[in-house]
């Protein structure tokens, strides 16, 4: 049986998904990605953190809120789109300042940046966790195997996280803290893919050779790791699906 949403893109004329990894207000790559989706008949899907870091935040937000306003694509909540969420609502949080201190300067001398703030704070809000179309899954950290028994909470982004939702937000953790100051990552998770289903997600910079990075797991199912570091040194990676 062909996946409701699937088949609406597929009446709207789509050939696909073009997913997109971590865009860390690398403004100019993710408009080549946005292009490219649009000439091949694509849906973009981008899976979390739109912002921080990189040259132009609100050159981000700008691109995915057009992809929206065109219902041509949408994002996936990332743990920096929630965080810039918390902070554009007034509520306490830690700003690095080569992060979300960045996007909030560049969001303050954008001509425009008020209205980016208040479109973001709305988008960001519903932007779900994680999403399931046929076989493919997909999340910005970490799965789950009780994402499919149920849908991303409508309201995710103005949830504070539970178990799940941090397993989406930040993947699996284990409390401890590398030697970069960033907290340690397991990827058990992978072996509880099913077989038959790959996942596509973000958050772990997992690649050696600046490629999309593949794991197969012990059931037998795939996790697809999109991050290359756009906005930290690295580039935008994204890869292609069609029906």
């Amino acid at each position: 049986m062909t996946d409701p949403a699937m088949a609406d893109l597929q009446r709207r004329g789509f050939a696909g998904l073009r997913v997109v990894g971590d865009v860390h207000g690398d403004a100019v790559a993710f408009a080549h990605a946005v292009a490219g989706a649009e000439a091949e008949r694509l849906f973009l899907l981008q899976l979390g953190d739109l912002t921080d870091h990189g040259p132009d935040s609100p050159g981000a937000l700008r691109l995915i809120f057009g992809l929206l306003d065109a219902r041509r694509g949408r994002f996936l909540l990332g743990n920096h789109d929630h965080k810039l969420r918390r902070v554009l609502t007034g509520q306490r949080v830690h700003v690095p300042p080569e992060g979300l201190g960045r996007t909030l300067a560049q969001l303050a001398a954008a001509p425009d940046g008020e209205a980016l703030k208040r479109r973001a704070v709305a988008e960001i809000a519903v932007a779900p966790a994680w999403l399931r179309m046929n076989n493919w899954l997909f999340v910005h950290a970490g799965w789950h195997p009780a994402m499919l028994l149920r849908p991303s909470p409508p309201d995710a982004g103005v949830q504070k996280p539970d178990p799940l939702l941090s397993r989406a937000l930040f993947g699996q953790v284990t409390g401890r803290f590398r030697t970069d100051g960033y907290p340690d990552r397991v990827h058990g998770w992978v072996d509880r893919i099913p077989p038959g289903m790959t996942l596509y997600c973000g958050h772990d910079r997992r690649s050696p050779d600046g490629r999309p990075y593949v794991q197969e797991g012990a059931d037998g199912g795939l996790a697809v790791f999109l991050d290359t570091g756009a906005g930290k040194g690295g580039h935008l990676s994204w890869i292609d699906l069609r029906w």
